[in-house]
This record gives structure tokens, sequence and C-alpha cells, in this order.
């Protein structure tokens, strides 16, 4: 007998419902728990979250997705996925991680350090009153000025402690993150070599406005 036929007879019998039942088999249920530190409330209305704290209110739409978002005890919070399949059931880590960014937000709050990267012409970077709108000058020996602002909630600074850095400060850190990308996006070297020219404001620290005590 040929060496295919052996193997052939030798693997379990194909079963095509059985492979059907895995690719679509569902969980009753998963669920995950979030804890809601002192100072903190927490206000759950048709999976739209508020969350307010010493530093100010952030609210989340969540109704989007398929999923109850229960309140067993006042400092806890539990999402509960019924039925659900893998894609639907990795929604839970998600929507958790999105209202423990919402608790930091409102408690410690967000900040991403940045720094100037050059080789030669320095950058030169100005911010208006509130800190809410830059100016970056002389990129790549560049005469036009790049303006950005920054989103609804975030603050920017210039550090006294560290040359040549920039500090991005909120509450939100979706909006504290996409006004960094903004201001690092705005400096990108066009038409050039990247691996030659390498200015430009990058991202190099994220931490917290409220430093922990150690």
């Amino acid at each position: 007998m040929p060496i295919a036929a052996k193997l052939t007879e030798s693997l379990p019998p194909f079963n095509c419902a059985t492979y059907i039942y895995r690719a679509t088999m569902r969980d009753i249920c998963k669920s995950e728990t979030v804890t809601v530190p002192d100072g903190v409330t927490v206000a759950i209305k048709a999976r739209v979250v508020k969350v307010t704290g010493p530093r100010g209110t952030l609210t989340k739409d969540l109704s989007h997705l398929n999923m109850d978002i229960q309140r067993p005890t006042k400092k806890l919070i539990r999402v509960v996925v019924w039925g659900g399949n893998r894609q639907h059931v990795s929604c839970i880590r998600t929507v958790c991680s999105h209202i423990r960014n919402l608790i930091t937000g409102v408690t410690k709050g967000f900040k991403y350090k940045m720094r100037y990267v050059y080789a030669h012409f320095p950058i030169n970077v100005n911010l208006n009153d509130d800190g809410t709108k830059l100016e970056i000058r002389n990129f790549l020996g560049e005469k036009v000025v790049r303006r950005i602002t920054a989103l609804e909630g975030v603050s920017c600074e210039i550090s006294t402690a560290q040359k040549d850095e920039l500090l991005v400060m909120g509450n939100d850190v979706e909006k504290v993150s996409q006004t960094a990308a903004l201001i690092q996006q705005s400096t990108a070297a066009r038409n050039k070599d990247i691996r030659k020219f390498l200015d430009g404001i990058y991202v190099s620290e994220k931490g917290s406005v409220v430093e922990e005590e150690v």
C-alpha cells in the first residue's frame, strides 16, 4: 500500500459540522471589572460614561458597543458581554481601558514630553499666552511658519527643566496624544531621505501631570 494511503487511513474522519462549530463558538458570559478610586464619581446612562474627579469631568460614548455596563457596587464597574464571539469579547478590555483612562485623566491628567531634534538648524517654538497655539520656525532652515492649534482641553508649555523640550498636557488622553501627533507630523521631512534628515519634534516620554510620590 502506498505511504500516502496509509497516512490517510490514520487520520480521523473529517466532520464539517465540528469545524464550523469551532469557528462560530460563543461564550455564554464574559466580564471584567474596574475599580473606582476615592474622590471620583462615575455616572453611566445608556452606555454613556461620565467621570468626575478633582481635575474636571470627562465623558465617553460607548453606545455603539453591544454590551452591559453594570454597577454592582458604588466602587465597582462591571463590563459584561453575553453570547459573544472572539471579536465581541475582545471589546471588554477595550471598554475597561477607556474607563480607566477617564479615571486617570480626572485624577492625575496626562503629560507628553516632546524633544526638538535637529542637526544644524535649531528649531524655534513659540506659544501664545494660554499655550493652545504653537508656531514652529526654522525647521530645516525653511522660512515657512508651521502653526498648530491644540485640541480642546489641551495646553502646551516650554519646559524649564530641560533644553529643547515641549510639554503637552491635558485630561483626555486621546486629545493629548492627537495634539502631540499633529506637532510631530507638522515637522515631517518632505521629499527627503528620512534616514538622513532626522530633524523634527518627537515624543520622548509619557506620564501624568500629577507626579506620584515615591
